[in-house]
């Protein structure tokens, strides 16, 4: 056994580099939970408003952030290989790729209007989903280069720091958030805009943060971050050939929610309302979860770098462990207590009669999130190992696949044509949360990820 697998293998490991990254996507949570909480309490519109086009500039910025998101795996296994004097090279085509992307978003954000008068919302809706819209993409080159950034860190295992920064980006953005919305402080009230532009301004935060800390004079001794700032042909064809496989996967898996989210409007103004509510406390468990798949991808890129996927295979089923307890707890407080959660979202302008209907479909789709939570976190897991192999393709094609055979074809027919409910509708997102988890597990029990590498001089995925 090599002697980075005789340290590997137990929780210790799995937990110091899992929790650091569940602090910081608990972060991003609270972040999100209360940008809801604020927009809930604003008006109805609002939070009816936010989530579709939160979704929607989530859609676009998925693909590049997927694609810079690979920047950290090629460090992972950089880092397992032990040839970190590679690491400044790949953390560079990164931000090569960012520039390019930031130009991308920011022309997106002309397609505000026309999108969201395709989507046949309620005009007050619409309107206000076009401002959330717009100013989330012009700002998003911010949070793609959070992703590549990151990279550093994450797949050289130092998630602490990655945890400090996102912590940071959330002081500024909470109560910037509040003042913003409410018009506190001195700021003027902008109402969705503000929670727009508070969420810009703390993703700046924390990408100025993470150029600070990663460009110094110790980094670049050992890494190469000034130096290595050219445009490596080779280093970025292999980015791009892992890396964009990996944006449109993300993408697809977002483009299916959005239009979900989309179809459930087309449904009824309480039935949107509910699953936006739905969807803002499902983040609750979604996003810490999401921090343990950055831990097995990591994880298991040192392993195979190191050339030891033995201790892939362990940290990948300690972590898998770990997070369906978690999930577990979580599921059970959906089901027992909803009521709590729900209430949080009453808006000021609607009395506890007016809430009621929404908070009573809100507890029947928490008992959905309950259920599919549970497959998600097998899910996440497996496709944090698989994502830390290279294993891009797959991943894409699976989600794709997935994702229009058991959700968007058939509740685009249930709804459209047959006129099915909200309930119909969560069923067959349910059934997507099940495929996808389905085909994870079958990869990863083929076993055609231990032979797999994105570094130079390993076996092409």
């Amino acid at each position: 056994m090599s002697s980075i697998a005789a340290h590997r293998g137990g929780y210790r490991r799995v937990l110091a580099i899992g929790l650091p990254l569940v602090v910081s996507m608990g972060t991003a949570t609270i972040m999100h939970f209360t940008d809801r909480v604020f927009l809930g309490n604003y008006s109805v519109d609002a939070i009816a408003a936010s989530m579709p086009a939160g979704i929607a500039s989530l859609a676009f910025l998925s693909f590049f952030i997927g694609t810079a998101g690979y920047t950290g795996v090629f460090i992972a296994q950089y880092t397992g290989a032990g040839r970190p004097e590679r690491v400044g090279a790949a953390l560079w085509q990164g931000v090569w790729f960012c520039f390019f992307a930031g130009l991308c978003t920011a022309g997106a954000s002309l397609l505000a209007g026309p999108l969201f008068e395709l989507a046949g919302h309620p005009p007050a809706v619409a309107a206000m989903e076009e401002t959330y819209f717009r100013i989330l993409m012009l700002g998003g080159v911010f949070g793609i280069l959070d992703a590549t950034l990151s990279g550093f860190f994450t797949g050289r295992g130092l998630t602490r720091v990655v945890m400090l920064v996102n912590l940071a980006g959330a002081l500024i953005n909470i109560p910037l958030d509040y003042a913003l919305i409410y018009g506190a402080f001195g700021f003027p009230e902008m109402g969705i805009a503000g929670a727009a532009l508070a969420t810009v301004a703390g993703g700046a935060v924390s990408a100025v943060l993470f150029g600070v800390l990663i460009f110094t004079r110790g980094h670049e001794r050992v890494f190469r971050v000034r130096s290595a700032f050219a445009l490596d042909r080779d280093l970025f064809t292999r980015l791009m050939k892992y890396g964009l496989p990996g944006g449109v996967q993300f993408f697809l898996d977002i483009f299916a929610i959005t239009f979900f989210v989309f179809l459930v409007g087309r449904i009824g103004r309480v039935d949107l309302a509910a699953t936006n509510i739905v969807f803002s406390i499902s983040t609750l468990a979604f996003l810490p979860m999401v921090g343990f798949s950055v831990a097995a991808s990591t994880l298991v890129g040192q392993a195979l770098g190191a050339g030891d996927p033995d201790a892939a295979h362990r940290d990948t089923m300690l972590t898998m462990r770990l997070t369906l307890g978690y999930m577990a707890a979580v599921a059970v407080v959906f089901v027992v207590l909803p009521g709590p959660f729900l209430a949080l979202f009453q808006p000021r302008d609607l009395d506890p009669a007016g809430y009621a209907s929404i908070a009573a479909t809100g507890v029947t789709l928490l008992r959905f999130v309950a259920v599919y939570s549970v497959f998600d976190a097998v899910g996440m897991i497996l496709f944090g190992a698989l994502k830390g192999a290279g294993d891009s393709r797959y991943l894409m094609v699976s989600m794709g696949g997935a994702a229009i055979l058991t959700m968007i074809v058939p509740t685009y027919v249930a709804v459209e044509c047959f006129g099915a409910g909200v309930y119909t509708a969560w069923a067959f997102l349910t059934a997507y949360v099940v495929a996808l988890a389905g085909l994870m597990w079958l990869r990863y029990r083929g076993g055609k990820w231990r032979a797999m590498r994105v570094i130079e001089g390993g076996k092409k995925a």
